[in-house]
């Protein structure tokens, strides 16, 4: 077992939590990012002003989706060049096979077979990376029969899977739009501010619709709350890094002192089912749903429900976006997390939970 370990340890193998579920999951949402959910603004953008140049590059973007992703993540486990550069085949595969639509879905499934297949694949090729004289042939061979077999065997099923999750989400939000509304805001926000990828879970399910809008509704409490109740301790650069950059930078102060969550968490309970039950928030991006686990952060997620509005009204879902639809979103996003948050966490720091500096960036 030593010897096995030590072969391990030397091909940068590190089966782990954190490998796996943090460092590759992260990496994910970035090369979903990079490539859907651009090529979704730009295809939005360029049916809008009628740039139809726009609108091609846009498409070619969201199809790279599955290589993006798996390239991601092979970055991200420290592949070699050879492990990465096949990747690209495995990534299209397994997302074009894991893509499963069920009721109301839209293709979910294909990042989370990326995600474990990729994973598998990346490290195989990296144990047998220039362990032959003919490494050039070996090792993307080997990654790229792994990826595409594990495609074909388990991607359809993982793809199933997946969409049924979403599926039933999105059935429950609608069925019970209040309770739901507030379990998926707090569950999405508080998985936004951990150092895991609420965007990748998002998309992972296909967490579109009510649902969605419930998501973005608790990404936002994370992501504004932190930055205004936090503002006399860390001033505009601190309620600029974390009220369109992330919230993830308070999870070490989180760790010293959880209280300092509360207000949050509370925030995203109360505009969660405002969301999903006075403004009837959803999100409809064709991207697919990874925009709800995004927040503010660089406005994608404002920027995903006003691309589902555009998409709603072309197919004719929606019949106009009015005025109500911004006053919800305006509120939902920006207003109320900022006011709600500032709020509870006054009262917090009355009581003596939240103490001067706990909000501190370090």
């Amino acid at each position: 077992m030593g010897v096995f370990q030590e072969f391990l340890k030397r091909k940068n193998v590190e089966i782990s939590a954190k490998r796996y579920g943090i460092d590759a999951l992260g990496a994910m949402a970035q090369g979903l990012f990079a490539s859907l959910l651009i090529g979704t603004i730009l295809d939005t953008l360029g049916k809008q002003l009628g740039l139809d140049a726009l609108v091609t590059a846009g498409s070619y973007a969201s199809s790279m989706c599955g290589p993006a992703m798996a390239v991601a993540i092979g970055y991200a486990l420290q592949a070699p060049p050879l492990v990465l550069f096949s990747l690209i085949t495995v990534g299209w595969s397994a997302n074009a096979l894991g893509s499963v639509t069920l009721d109301g879905g839209k293709g979910a499934g294909g990042p989370l077979a990326v995600l474990f297949i990729a994973i598998i694949a990346a490290e195989l090729g990296k144990l047998v990376s220039k362990q032959t004289r003919v490494d050039i042939l070996v090792t993307p061979l080997v990654t790229i029969l792994v990826g595409v077999g594990l495609s074909a065997w388990w991607a359809p099923a993982i793809g199933t899977a997946a969409a049924a999750v979403g599926d039933f989400v999105r059935w429950a939000t609608v069925l019970q739009p209040f309770w739901m509304g507030i379990l998926v805001s707090v569950v999405i926000g508080m998985a936004l501010t951990l150092p895991i990828s609420s965007a990748a879970i998002c998309a992972a399910i296909g967490l579109t619709g009510l649902a969605g809008g419930a998501a973005v509704a608790g990404c936002c409490a994370n992501m504004v709350g932190f930055a205004v109740m936090s503002f006399r301790e860390n001033s505009w650069g601190g309620l600029v890094s974390q009220g369109i950059g992330t919230s993830m930078l308070q999870m070490g102060n989180i760790v010293k002192n959880p209280r300092i969550w509360i207000p949050p968490i509370l925030t995203s309970a109360i505009t969660g089912p405002l969301a999903t039950c006075l403004f009837h928030l959803e999100m409809n991006d064709p991207s697919g749903g990874v925009a709800s686990g995004m927040g503010t952060c660089g406005l994608v997620g404002q920027i995903g429900v006003w691309s589902g509005w555009v998409n709603d009204v072309a197919t004719g879902a929606k019949s106009a976006i009015t005025a109500f639809d911004w006053a919800g979103l305006l509120l939902i996003c920006f207003v109320l997390p900022a006011a709600l948050c500032w709020g509870i966490g006054m009262a917090c720091r009355k009581a003596g939970w939240i103490k001067e500096g706990d909000l501190t960036l370090r």
